[in-house]
Parts: structure tokens; C-alpha cells; sequence
């Protein structure tokens, strides 16, 4: 394995040229934005981890009128444009704030980040304070937000003060960045104070709408807010999301940059793992890698060769989603769940213009929001056998990755219903010796779940085990009993009774009774309740087997 420098979780485009870490060139987005040079205000949607912030800390180098950046973009794609550079590179004066810290459990504690943020931006342009181009009124204001004392009003007009400011210094239009525009409004959402920090956004995005010390402001984020009015009146704006057929090549990583990558890192006998965990997005006409799972794999190959795929993402990512999803539409979506974690895929209609506080309103809402973020992507073109009902989208689950964050959601949503389903009946049952009522509450709680893992044994093991467990009995799972070991063993200690199961799976519907008789000769020939006849008035010896969403269960 080579070694190579990898730059996980540095999104800073000088630091990692000047430090000479591993760069995928990603610099033909510069090209790509000026190719439409009149449009004022364009807004780039793409999920998180997908090096939106490091495009954009690139775009800063690259237009920053206080910078000499020449060496920084040597042997990248940009420098081959050389009237472009000459036009572009350091000649414009530039304004960059990422709002992806901004969160908070209260409005105040949010806005007071907020306005934290704002300062910040202000103190990296402390040289307006000294500009005679710019006025005395103006400076006040600006000296009121560095020092944390401006009001409300003065923070939602800060970007519009500040580009007016600095094209009154320069002489020239300004260049605006904004990273990660929504996450203010999408934590407002989730802690209940959306509304506040709605009006403070749109206050804020004033400064894109005729703006005449605007030149090209360039904002991106995870969804496209349209309804809010974020961006209405905002002249020549354009939206490029995952669904169109521009730039996504510079969010992610393409085929054969992943291909470079681990031949450079001499690492090509894993690019399977690779492509099976994390490719499988569908931008466009592109087909994309996240880069934040393919770098975090390489720098843990080069720490051991032998390391197999991981789910890098899942504590990257609000995957809280999924769960509220799945709490909010419940057994209307279950068959579309089951589809998916199948490896099937299923028709949706896509709406690109969501608001967050109405995420939940609909089913269509969050299969969008979904898609949208990367939990899924649609069906390529060439792999599409059906013809689609006009306007919808058929979508997939992309990778193991985002497979494995899905099967964990479902595991834990379900072991949560089953806690709060009343299982005195299915408890009874057992310590009764009822084997018909125990069968008949198996299969009730049976139906209520979303099945995955293909209906496997370590499945239903798991499945069985959690109903019992959290309600006061002691539970043991392939503990060695007699001469073996047993699926599960319930203990009633105050009763002094225990309850012995063997499960089986079952491969066709017809097979239940076959295994069933199977698990409870298991039991017998491997004497799995002998150990306990001494300590315990009372052993229950249950033979089950399971098949899909069905359960036969027999006594001893």
C-alpha cells in the first residue's frame, strides 16, 4: 500500500494545495460556472458530503482580489484556460460565509451562532474601517456587528452593507459566496423556532435581489427552498441540482477519478468494495461516488490493508430523517421499504421545491426529501425496464451504505414498536404452555414489521429475542445449554420458570411444519433444557419456525 496524504476532513482549498495533501482536480467547476457569466445568482443543491464546501473555499481562492493564487491552480484543469484566469483569477473582490455551524436548541441561542458567524465575516474585511471610499455611517454599522451590538434589522442587512462596502473600496462588483445556505432553517425546523430564523434568512438574502455591487454570487446547499421566497426577486437566478445535467461531475467522485485514486494509492484489488459501498449515485448523467466515504476508505487502507468497507456517512448526516419518515407515514410505506431494502426500486413523483416545515405533510414530501439528500437516487436510464407514469422517478436504495443506515433505522424503529405493543397476552402465552395464542401473537406482531436481510435466520433470532427484551425478563441468546446452544432463553426468575426456543427459517410456506419439528428435536437430542431442572420449577420447550411474515410455534 501506498502512502498517500489524505485530507479527511479538511475542506479548505488552500491548506490542502499548499500542504501538498491528495486533490482530485475538481477546478473545471470554475469554467463551468463562467460559461453562463450573466446569470447573477446560481444556486447549487447537492447531500452533504459531496464537496460543496471545498468547491467552494476553491472559487474563493480562485476570485479573490487579495490573493495571488497562481500557484495554487498550477498543473489543475482551470490554468489551461488561460484568457479565463487572466479575467477571473484574483480580480474580484469576494465575500465567502458558510452557515453549516449555525444550530441551536432555542431561537436566541441559534441566532446569537448566527450572528457570531456574521462577525466573523465582518473581521476578515477590518480594512473597509480604513477605506476613504466608504462612509462614516456605513462604518459604525460595521464596527456594531463585528462587536456583537448590532440589531436585528442591522444583521439581515449585513451581506447587502458589506458587498455595498467593498465595491464602494474596490471600485468593483462583488463576488459572493454562501455555503450551506439552509442549514439555519433546516435545525429551526427540527427544534421548533422555523419560523424566526425564516425571516432572518430572507432579511439576509436581500443582498442577492438587484443588488448593483453584486457581480456573481454562487450559494449552495441540500434543498432547493423556493416557497419561503428565500431568492424571490432575485434577477437572473438558477438552480442546478442533482437532477440536471450540469456540474454534478465536480460533486463526487466519476468513475475513473475513483479508478486514479486507487491505483495511486496501489489499492485497485479493493475497487470492488469500493463501487459496491459507495457509488451507485445517479446525478444527471453522471454516475458519482460519495468522496467522503471514498477518502475515509483509502486513509484507513493505508493504516490497514486488510480493512473492509464501513459506513463513513452515517455519523456524518442528519439520519434522523429516516426515522422520522418512517414514524410519520408507518405501515403505508412499509411495502415500498420492504421493495427497497430488497434491492427493488419504486415510482415517486419528485417536487425539487420543498419547504422544510412542510417536510412531513405528505408522503410525497419525504420520499423527494429523501432522494434529494442522498438516502436514495434514481434508476439509470439503461437499467430503467419499465415505462415510467409521466412525472415520476423510480428510485433506489444506492449502496451498502445507505442500505446499511436504512436496515439499522427499521431495526431500531421496530424494536421501539414492539416495547410499546402490550405483549402481556404473547407472556401468558408462554408461561402458559399455549402454544396456539403464542403463535397467533407472533404472527400479529409479525405483520406490523418491515422486513430486510431477506428474511434470514439471524433475522428472526434477533426479532424474537428483542420482544422479550425491556420487559423485566432476563434474556440469553446462543448461550451453550446441554450440548449446544439454544436460539433464546427467557428467564423468570420470581416464577422460577424458564422458557427454552429453537427457531428455524423456513424456505417455502409449505417447510413451516418440517422445521418447526426440526427445532424441537434439536432441543430434545441436544438436551438444551437439562441444566435447568434442578433451579427451576417450571422449563417450557418451544420449537418455532418463521417464513417471511408468518410463524408456526410448537410445544415440547
Amino acid at each position: 500500500m501506498k502512502a498517500m496524504n489524505i485530507p479527511v476532513g479538511v475542506s479548505d482549498f488552500a491548506e490542502i494545495r499548499q500542504n501538498g495533501y491528495y486533490y482530485v482536480d475538481k477546478s473545471g467547476l470554475i469554467s463551468a460556472l463562467l460559461q453562463t457569466a450573466a446569470t447573477k445568482v446560481i444556486l447549487i443543491t447537492r447531500p452533504r458530503r459531496f464537496g460543496k464546501t471545498l468547491g467552494m473555499s476553491m472559487l474563493e481562492s480562485f476570485f479573490d482580489i487579495r490573493k495571488d493564487s497562481r500557484k495554487l491552480f498550477d498543473g489543475l484543469e482551470i490554468s489551461e484556460y488561460t484568457e479565463l484566469c487572466s479575467q477571473w483569477m484574483n480580480q474580484w473582490p469576494t465575500a465567502f460565509v458558510s452557515f453549516r455551524q449555525v444550530d441551536g436548541l432555542s431561537f436566541s441561542s441559534a441566532y446569537d451562532m448566527f450572528t457570531l458567524v456574521i462577525s466573523d465575516l465582518y473581521k476578515k474585511h477590518l480594512y473597509l474601517l480604513e477605506s476613504e471610499h466608504v462612509n462614516s455611517f456605513d462604518k459604525k454599522i460595521f464596527e456594531r456587528i463585528v462587536g456583537g451590538e448590532a440589531s436585528e434589522k442591522e444583521i439581515k442587512g449585513s451581506l447587502l452593507l458589506l458587498t455595498g462596502m467593498m465595491q464602494a473600496h474596490y471600485g468593483k462588483p462583488v463576488i459572493l459566496l454562501i455555503d450551506e445556505y439552509d442549514v439555519p432553517v433546516a435545525k429551526a425546523n427540527s427544534n421548533g423556532y422555523y419560523q424566526e430564523m425564516l425571516e432572518i434568512m430572507n432579511g439576509l438574502m436581500q443582498a442577492l435581489k438587484d443588488n448593483p455591487a453584486l457581480r456573481l454570487a454562487v450559494i449552495t446547499g441540500c434543498l432547493k427552498i423556493a416557497k419561503e421566497s428565500i431568492f424571490t426577486g432575485a434577477n437572473n437566478f438558477v438552480s442546478d441540482t442533482i437532477t440536471d445535467s450540469r456540474l454534478n461531475e465536480y460533486f463526487g467522485f466519476v468513475q475513473g477519478e475513483v479508478d486514479q485514486i486507487l491505483k495511486d494509492a496501489d489499492a485497485q484489488d479493493h475497487a470492488d468494495d469500493m463501487k459496491n459501498w459507495y457509488d451507485g449515485y445517479h446525478f444527471g448523467d453522471f454516475d458519482v461516488y460519495c468522496p467522503w466515504d471514498v477518502m475515509n476508505y483509502v486513509l484507513e487502507l493505508q493504516r490497514n490493508p486488510n480493512a473492509k468497507p464501513a459506513s463513513y456517512w452515517k455519523n456524518t448526516s442528519d439520519n434522523a430523517i429516516i426515522r422520522s419518515f418512517i414514524d410519520y407515514a408507518g405501515s403505508n410505506i412499509t411495502k415500498k421499504l420492504e421493495t427497497l431494502l430488497a434491492g427493488g426500486c419504486i415510482m415517486q413523483h419528485i417536487d425539487e421545491n420543498l419547504t422544510y416545515d412542510y417536510l412531513h405533510s405528505s408522503e410525497e414530501n419525504l420520499w423527494s426529501i429523501l432522494y434529494l439528500t442522498g438516502y436514495l437516487t434514481r434508476v439509470r436510464d439503461s437499467e430503467q425496464t419499465e415505462t415510467l407514469p409521466v412525472g415520476t422517478t423510480a428510485l433506489v436504495i444506492p449502496n451498502a451504505e445507505i442500505r446499511e443506515i436504512f436496515e439499522t433505522t427499521v431495526a431500531k424503529w421496530f424494536s421501539d414498536q414492539a416495547k410499546e405493543w402490550n405483549r402481556k397476552a404473547l407472556f401468558d402465552a408462554v408461561w402458559a404452555g399455549n402454544s396456539e395464542g403464542i403463535m397467533q401473537e407472533m404472527n400479529k406482531l409479525l405483520r406490523k414489521t418491515i422486513s430486510y436481510h431477506d428474511y434470514k435466520e439471524d433475522f428472526y433470532h434477533a426479532f424474537f429475542a428483542g420482544i422479550f427484551a425491556g420487559a423485566g425478563y432476563t434474556v440469553e441468546s446462543n448461550r451453550e445449554h446441554g450440548e449446544g446452544r439454544s436460539d433464546v432463553v427467557v428467564y423468570d426468575e420470581i416464577g422460577a420458570r424458564v422458557a427454552i426456543f429453537e427457531a428455524k427459517y423456513a424456505k417455502t410456506l409449505d417447510g413451516l411444519a418440517t422445521e418447526c419439528d426440526l427445532a424441537l428435536q434439536q432441543i430434545d437430542d441436544r438436551m438444551y433444557a437439562k441444566e435447568f431442572e434442578d433451579d427451576y420449577d417450571e422449563i417450557f420447550c418451544y420449537g418455532i419456525s418463521f417464513f417471511k411474515k408468518r410463524c408456526m410455534l410448537r410445544k415440547k
